[in-house]
């Protein structure tokens, strides 16, 4: 029988897509190994209701740290930041997640998944130096650190390359390291200089491990094609040349005008920057962001064509977490991406994916996706197998017999 430890810190049911992510990491790796032993160390930042139970683990142990430091850590941070290049308030949150991870009985588990959430990576970084590493399988869920992320405006500084040095230490101590993404595993294993090979396991999606009943947040129906976009604008993600080409066609096609509309719920400061800009365009509607139970609902029954923003403007090395919940949907998307990109990789078909600097391209595809819809409704599958059970039986083994 085999016994995995899973160290994670965001099992949030709503509010990233991070925790999504983790909690279908957890029903996946239940239905490749039904028989197994699974055991949750939870390490959370926050007071939160994760609906815990739902999640098919044999245990969960959970440990809320505090990341205000105390008053000297704040003085000496001040000093240690300008003078050496080193951040106190880095190792302080590092040894708080040491704190739990150290008490760790390694010898009980065959192996030891490390996840992390947001920017940071926390409780990656709360390994360094302890036994666990031994047998530990770290991933990253996004480039670290933040000057290596793609359409971050993080300047490289001494206090980044001393956070590279941190990483490069957990990276050469793990037993293995893993991205979600095959650019972003090749980038990583470079980076780090990494004698091991950085394994890649697409972020996963299921429904199980959710209670999807509230739906009164959301937006109802009004046209015959629904157009979706839900999520956030950072990383170079371009989102006005979206709303720009579809203004263009439905202001030059009456059909469009009056049989489709564009939904966006975005988590963004350019919230009111692009309600105004687009205030005259009846047919695009810009609306506060809802828990994750409402917006898949929208995205999975309301909506006909749902957009994807890849990071940019001339790169993309991460895997967006919302592709497998769309894929998931059946329905087609449009991928608004750079040339050279993860899902580039991924999608095969052409009809689903568009330059994000080329408006007539994204015009294009837009326009094909809306005339498709508007006669036909039948399932279509935009990333193939990618995300099935079977690509992750298969992916997870090869990890776990490296």
């Amino acid at each position: 029988m085999i016994k995995f430890l899973v160290i994670e810190q965001d099992l949030r049911v709503s509010g990233t897509s991070q925790g999504i992510i983790s909690r279908s990491f957890l029903a996946k790796l239940r239905m490749a190994y039904p028989e197994s032993i699974i055991d949750v160390l939870y390490l959370k930042t926050y007071e939160s209701e994760d609906q815990l139970d739902l999640l098919p683990v044999n245990s969960i142990t959970s440990h809320i740290i505090k990341l205000k430091p105390p008053f000297h850590v704040k003085w000496i941070n001040r000093i240690s930041w300008r003078l050496f290049n080193y951040s106190m308030y880095d190792r302080f949150v590092h040894q708080s997640f040491a704190k739990y991870i150290s008490q760790v009985d390694i010898d009980k588990y065959d192996h030891v998944f490390v996840r992390s959430a947001g920017l940071n990576h926390e409780t990656i970084l709360g390994t360094k130096d302890l036994p666990v590493l031994k047998k530990a399988i770290v991933n990253f869920h996004d480039p670290y650190p933040l000057y290596w992320y793609v359409g971050s405006k993080s300047e490289l500084s001494g206090v980044e390359l001393s956070r590279l040095q941190n990483m490069q230490n957990v990276v050469a101590q793990a037993q293995k390291c893993m991205s979600s993404a095959n650019c972003m595993s090749k980038d990583m294993q470079f980076l780090y200089g990494s004698k091991k090979i950085f394994h890649s396991l697409p972020h996963q999606y299921d429904e199980s491990v959710f209670d999807l009943s509230d739906v009164k947040d959301i937006y109802p129906k009004t046209k015959k094609v629904t157009i979706s976009y839900h999520g956030a604008i950072q990383f170079g993600r371009n989102l006005d040349i979206v709303l720009d080409s579809y203004k263009e066609l439905v202001e030059a096609n009456k059909t469009f005008r009056d049989n489709t509309e564009f939904i966006l719920r975005l988590k963004s400061s350019e919230f009111n920057r692009l309600k105004e800009k687009y205030q005259s365009i009846e047919n695009i509607k810009i609306l506060k962001s809802i828990n994750f139970s409402n917006a898949a609902h929208e995205q999975k029954y309301i909506a006909d064509i749902n957009i994807i923003l890849e990071n940019g403007p001339l790169y993309c090395n991460i895997l967006v977490g919302k592709a497998p919940f769309l894929a998931f949907t059946k329905k087609p998307i449009l991928s608004i991406s750079p040339l050279r990109s993860e899902l580039r990789d991924i999608i095969k078909d052409g009809q689903f994916i568009a330059h994000m600097n080329d408006q007539q391209d994204i015009k294009q595809k837009l326009k094909a996706l809306i005339e498709n819809r508007l006669t036909s409704n039948e399932a279509v599958y935009p990333f193939g197998d990618y995300f099935s059970d079977e690509n992750f039986k298969k992916s997870i083994d090869a990890i776990l017999s490296a």
